[in-house]
């Protein structure tokens, strides 16, 4: 078995390692600055050169613009010019006709296109285009080519010069113009190519930044142009340059900082509920609290951009699940420090989800079966959304707002798809949940079985104590299925010794055996009482009960004494100083689960000794018990406060007086058989 301290120790040391081994190795950029403020740092010089990298609009925005100006893309045909001037020396145009072979020659070496020349719908001409001859492509003017119709006229006024005929009627009729045709044939294909890998290729730079070069005055308004140099800096600095001192220093402070996050993990259970440093809920929550705390770390180092993909809100909900509110919140902040401190956007992520964290555990309350956890789900985004929009408002953070958008609705979503890890922790700790509250509760459970077979008085009690705490319960606002369980197997420790107890004696007197602590003396008789509490605490064990079960079974007597066998032995003239025998080895009662408990197991036991059924008399019976056990310290470590014990008590004995009602008094006589 393991030393409480070495419980504690082990858990915490094992998330301390974890958060120095995946801190990030490299440094911040040291300043915070946002564009429309002041500089409030020293004034700051280049320490190395760097390129100024365009924002996300400007890329855009030339993506956009490429998209829009497609250059086309046209082949030589070398073998419509060769034809095409073969034919043109058969024609019969006399003396035009070397002239004619001549001109034909000029206009195709520069090329003719089509006079649809871009083939595009809905586009422009092109200021330029690319003409591919002898598989090298070049980049031309497209004023450096001929249309059909520009290349026909040029034909026209080049035999003019030479001859003052009627040249037009003689290259129509000699069919000179049919041989002038498009001899820059158009690629759609390789069109569509080249623009898609210009459109891919745009600079990510719009200038450059020497070493030693003013960024940023001290005093200085941050402008547009100064954050987009800022923004370039720092992420030059982090990729290339990062930490440039001793990495023993970096080891250092990461251990520092991972020691404060630990210490204050420890503080804020100790300091909300320390009890909970001693049983199986303290490893589980450090386990809920590296969830968190080690995936934003890994995203930090990997990429930052899926944090917004990262359902932390599940982490207060696995949090919520077995703890209570005032231990969720801290805890719940400490697993975001991470992130709050390691990442470029940390405040904003923190508040963001720490308000999303918040109104999940509040909405779940409401929405949590089935089908209906998706509606907890939309209210944890549409939180996110709303908080992550007043941020971008305020230009607080940058990027693309539709997919910091997309990724929080997924996120949102894997918070449902997360819930059922709950049942893995439940079984693998050992702990409760509502749903196994639930089921702890049903009768039908082989331990409770056999409890009713083998002790069917203590079965029945048990019966009617779940009924009585549910009433109290629900008064004072406790786990009513929690004391709904514990009332349930709080006396599972008689299925020992069954007939050792009063109400199960009807099995006796059945048998004609005499009483079972007939001739015994009141510390052999005590002895065989105080028994059941830690033979219970060693059945509930055997058969998994969670810790918090078990804690009713040891708390429901406390360390009171067995009142009926202590009263014999001091009128037997016994020493009182030996009142400890006679005394439960249990624990006082902490939570105000477990103090409803005991009082109403005394009340029901004890009720069954009453012979005055008025509402004075419940009211200094329920009263007596109370003091009774206030007198005995058994509520020196209550977390109940008087107003709610005052609740305990009046409602007690409203249940008393509901459930002694008088009945109406049948007459008697002879049974009407007509009806």
């Amino acid at each position: 078995m393991k030393s409480p301290l070495l419980r504690i120790l082990l858990p915490l040391g094992i998330a301390f390692l974890l958060l120095v081994l995946l801190m990030p190795r490299s440094a911040k950029f040291a300043y915070d600055y946002r564009k429309g403020r002041t500089w409030k740092y020293e004034t700051l010089y280049a320490q190395f050169d760097f390129p100024i990298y365009k924002t996300e609009e400007q890329l855009l925005a030339e993506r956009g613009d490429a998209s829009a100006e497609a250059i086309p893309y046209y082949k030589y045909s070398e073998e419509i010019v060769s034809r095409n001037v073969r034919a043109a020396e058969r024609l019969e145009l006399g003396s035009l006709r070397s002239a004619t072979v001549s001109s034909l020659r000029a206009i195709y070496q520069k090329g003719v296109v089509a006079d649809d020349k871009d083939r595009r719908r809905g586009a422009s001409d092109p200021d330029v285009l690319y003409i591919q001859r002898d598989k090298r492509a070049t980049k031309v003017p497209s004023s450096e080519v001929y249309r059909l119709t520009d290349a026909r006229a040029r034909l026209l006024a080049d035999l003019t010069d030479v001859s003052g005929a009627n040249v037009d009627s003689l290259l129509r009729a000699s069919g000179a113009y049919e041989l002038l045709v498009p001899n820059l044939l158009f690629d759609e294909q390789t069109t569509e190519l080249v623009h898609a890998e210009s459109a891919t290729s745009i600079s990510p730079t719009s200038g450059y930044v020497n070493a030693g070069q003013l960024i940023v005055k001290e005093g200085e308004i941050v402008t547009g142009e100064i954050a987009q140099m800022l923004d370039s800096y720092k992420r030059e600095f982090e990729a290339n340059m990062g930490y440039t001192g001793p990495p023993a220093l970096m080891l250092l402070g990461n251990v520092i900082i991972a020691l404060a996050i630990v210490a204050l993990l420890f503080l804020s259970i100790l300091l909300n509920n320390k009890r909970i440093l001693n049983d199986s809920r303290f490893p589980y929550l450090v386990v809920v609290f590296l969830l968190g705390a080690v995936a934003a770390l890994i995203l930090v180092r990997v990429n930052e951009k899926a944090l917004y993909l990262v359902p932390f809100t599940l982490v207060a909900l696995l949090l919520q699940a077995f703890m209570k509110n005032r231990l969720v919140v801290p805890v719940y902040v400490v697993s975001l420090l991470p992130l709050l401190i390691f990442s470029h956007d940390g405040s904003v992520l923190f508040v963001m989800f720490f308000v999303a964290g918040m109104v999940a555990t509040l909405a779940f309350r409401r929405f949590n079966r089935g089908w209906k956890q998706f509606i907890t789900a939309l209210i944890t985004f549409g939180v996110l959304a709303l908080t992550y929009l007043g941020f971008r408002a305020a230009e607080l953070v940058a990027g693309n707002v539709w997919a910091a958008l997309l990724s929080l609705f997924i996120g949102s979503m894997l918070t449902v798809a997360g819930y059922p890890l709950i049942y893995l922790f439940e079984r693998l700790f050992n702990l409760v949940s509502n749903s196994r509250l639930i089921e702890l509760c049903d009768v039908s459970n082989p331990l409770v079985r056999e409890l009713e077979q083998k002790a069917p008085g203590t079965f029945q009690h048990s019966l009617q104590v779940m009924n009585m705490v549910d009433t109290v319960a629900r008064a004072v606002d406790a786990n009513a299925d929690l004391v709904r369980a514990g009332a349930l197997y709080h006396d599972i420790g008689k299925l020992y010794n069954p007939l050792c107890f009063i109400e199960n004696e009807s099995l006796v007197l059945r048998d004609g055996r005499p009483r079972y602590h007939e001739g015994m003396s009141p510390e052999q008789s005590a002895r065989e009482i105080i028994r059941h509490v830690p033979e219970g605490v060693e059945l509930a064990q055997k058969n998994r009960l969670p810790d918090i079960i078990i804690d009713f079974i040891r708390s429901h007597h406390g360390t009171t004494t067995t009142g009926y066998f202590y009263g014999r032995f001091l009128q037997a003239g016994g020493d009182p100083a030996l009142a400890g025998e006679f005394r439960y080895p249990g624990i006082k009662p902490v939570t105000r689960e477990q103090i409803i408990l005991m009082l109403c197991d005394s009340v029901e036991a004890a009720s069954r000794t009453l012979t005055e059924f008025t509402p004075e008399a419940y009211s200094a019976f329920v009263e007596k018990i109370v003091a009774g056990k206030m007198e005995e310290g058994q509520f020196d470590r209550a977390d109940i406060s008087i107003s709610e014990l005052g609740t305990v008590k009046e409602t007690l004995k409203q249940y008393l007086a509901q459930i002694h009602h008088e009945r109406v008094a049948y007459p008697q006589g002879k049974q009407d058989n007509t009806k």
